[in-house]
């Protein structure tokens, strides 16, 4: 009779222990391994949702373990590790709430006209029941938590406008070289962001006209945010003439999903 309770309190504790929360995001890397994919070279990703379908039983899992966090345990975390979880929850979710719809053209598509995607309240998180808004603008963006303008090149929207999703997760370990690499990545794309020379005057993401006071807090103005990025946005030729402008036009935002074909 022993041996047997030990033997069950053994699998309950080792089962405890798998479905632990570990601060490198093993779980959710390896998932994002098999189904996110570089594309133009390196500057966006696709994800494949029919094949994370197959998989929502680890997706799953992922988000139980990111649910069992409680507030009290992540507060006690430093500064990259409370970031690095809060980025890490709003992809994952945000692919929870895609492949659950899957087949679609637009993840504006699910929720219909009077309750968008981002206002719908579906996440388990610190006793809670959150809508990702809330942990993007309520957690992620609260004035004087984080102040990290870059997150919008991480935080993912499942769309082909938006900065890709990297095929790995956030770690504190690693959080500002990544966030420097996906800032980096999307300022590169020329089809989301470029300085036209001609017209003497950036064209760039409309993240820059949503968020352009998280960049201005940063830089002192968008502007000046975007003349110290010239160097991406810029061909050498043209990197005199970037760093004096202030002109900027805002491009079309493409809401297709981010699909692999």
């Amino acid at each position: 009779m022993r041996a047997l309770l030990f033997l069950v309190m053994l699998c309950l504790s080792g089962l405890s222990f798998a479905n632990a929360f570990e601060h490198d995001h093993p779980q959710w890397t390896a998932l994002l391994s098999r189904h996110v994919t570089w594309v133009k070279p390196g500057f966006a990703s696709q994800v494949d949702y029919q094949g994370l379908q197959q998989d929502q039983a680890e997706l799953e899992r992922y988000l139980a373990v990111l649910s069992s966090v409680q507030r009290q345990q992540y507060d006690s975390w430093n500064r990259d590790q409370r970031l690095a979880f809060l980025i890490n929850a709003y992809n994952a979710f945000t692919l929870k709430l895609v492949t659950e719809h899957y087949p679609l053209d637009s993840i504006k598509e699910i929720g219909g006209l009077f309750a968008s995607p981002w206002n719908q309240a579906f996440i388990p998180l610190f006793g809670q029941t959150l809508t990702l808004n809330q942990i993007e603008h309520s957690m992620i963006r609260e004035p004087g938590e984080f102040d990290e303008p870059r997150i919008h090149f991480a935080v993912n929207c499942a769309s082909i406008g938006c900065p890709a999703l990297r095929p790995e997760a956030f770690v504190a370990s690693a959080l500002d070289a990544q966030l420097q690499d996906s800032q980096r990545r999307f300022l590169s794309d020329r089809s989301r962001n470029r300085f036209d020379a001609a017209g003497d005057h950036f064209r760039v993401s409309k993240i820059f006209d949503w968020y352009a006071d998280d960049f201005a807090k940063q830089s002192g103005s968008l502007q000046a945010y975007l003349q110290k990025q010239a160097t991406l946005l810029a061909t050498a030729e043209q990197l005199e003439q970037a760093q004096r402008t202030g002109k900027v036009e805002f491009l079309d935002y493409d809401w297709s999903l981010n699909q692999a074909h």
